[in-house]
């Protein structure tokens, strides 16, 4: 995969990487039965209470050579269930969700430079292409997401160290390409840092201002874009510590704070964010593992994902192979390491919460399969949720 050659990705002895996948899994609930003997003032509420306990929403795996894979799962425990998907996409392991709810984005990794897909999502969660793949003009794509206004698709390139904008139709299918920007600049690892690479894009909390996560260079850059032409205008940027390699960050929900997560260091930096000229400056970072902690092999920071409520932050650690929470502290300006929990795999190289942020899934792309948590509300504390389900190598997990 050209996007992620020089990361430390190897599968087991004799397994390339491309062929790493598991065997489709399965989850599944036990029926819920409701006593012979209930009174029919007590069988009314059982019934409600197993309606809400069976209750389904729709996720999708994005993975490495097995497409995209459809599942519905339960809203209490997080169990998985394969229900379909599609197939005739080149590993599409990142995805992202229009704001309609009604279309699904994905990475399309074909030829020297990668590309962009959509899909409109029927009422069971089923696929259906819309249109045809666009080029994100560079190679090893990444990462993408919609711009909130629904009118753009981002992307960033990882091997090319560019990002660009596409438009997007009325019916959500990909259109043009607006912009490309390519990054400048290096950093102090020779093996990973050599020249730019954009690993995320996103947008601000207030739609005002893009943000592209680069690697290579230890910078988050900030970009304008024009509603119109859908052009990059750049404003600012932030340096990281030397080294760090930031990968992904998330912004607090309420509060003028990002959250950046550093794959080369093993940290965490909390950035103040001005909403009002979209500048982020760095402040505090954190380690992502408890002191003391000694995983046996060099530690990568993945994924960063935030409640809803924004009072606490999750991690994915890559090499440790958990999941950290911290707690958020300081109105937004500290983060607090309250502690990890094993992914149920190895590898997690995404992490996402599910709409209600009672769940959280874990993409463990080596042991090809995810691991289910529920969340405590008040602790934050996310607590394993019966076995991993079985799938394929996996890049995406997104809970809808």
């Amino acid at each position: 995969m050209p996007s992620r050659t020089s990361e430390p990705q190897e599968p087991p002895a004799g397994i390339s990487r491309r062929s790493f996948a598991g065997t489709l899994g399965a989850g599944g609930l036990g029926a819920l039965g409701v006593g012979a003997a209930a009174s029919a003032a007590h069988a009314a509420p059982a019934f409600a209470a197993r309606r809400k306990a069976t209750a389904r929403r729709t996720a999708y795996l994005g993975t490495y050579g097995s497409g995209i894979i459809t599942c519905a799962y339960d809203t209490r425990t997080g169990a998985l269930t394969a229900t379909g998907g599609f197939d005739a996409v080149t590993n599409p392991d990142f995805l992202a969700l229009a704001p309609s709810g009604e279309v699904l984005y994905s990475l399309d990794e074909r030829g020297t430079d990668g590309a962009v897909r959509a899909f409109s999502i029927g009422a069971g969660g089923e696929l259906s292409p819309l249109g045809s793949a666009r080029s994100t003009g560079g190679a090893g794509v990444t990462h993408l997401s919609v711009h909130p206004g629904g009118r753009h698709l981002l992307s960033a390139n990882y091997t090319a160290g560019s990002v660009a904008v596409h438009s997007l139709e009325a019916d959500g299918g990909v259109g043009c390409r607006t912009a490309l920007v390519r990054h400048s600049g290096s950093g102090p690892d020779p093996d990973r840092q050599a020249g730019p690479h954009a690993h995320q894009i996103l947008t601000g909390p207030d739609g005002a201002f893009v943000f592209a996560v680069d690697l290579g260079t230890d910078s988050v850059h900030t970009y304008a874009l024009d509603g119109r032409r859908g052009a990059l205008r750049p404003v600012s940027e932030v340096k990281s510590v030397p080294g760090a390699g930031p990968r992904h960050m998330v912004f607090h929900p309420r509060a003028p704070y990002a959250y950046v997560a550093n794959e080369l260091d093993s940290t965490i930096t909390v950035c103040a964010y001005d909403a009002a000229t979209g500048v982020l400056t760095r402040g505090e970072s954190r380690p992502t593992l408890p002191d003391g902690t000694d995983p046996g092999t060099r530690n990568y920071p993945a994924e960063v994902a935030i409640s809803a409520d924004g009072r606490f932050v999750y991690l994915s650690n890559r090499g440790h192979d958990s999941v950290a929470w911290f707690a958020v502290e300081d109105a937004g300006a500290s983060l607090r390491l309250v502690g990890t929990v094993p992914c149920g795999g190895s590898w997690p190289r995404h992490i996402s919460l599910s709409p209600s942020g009672t769940l959280l899934f874990s993409a463990n792309e080596r042991a090809n399969n995810v691991g289910v948590f529920t969340v405590d509300a008040k602790t934050g504390e996310p607590t394993p949720s019966g076995a991993p389900f079985a799938t394929s190598s996996l890049g995406c997990v997104l809970a809808t």
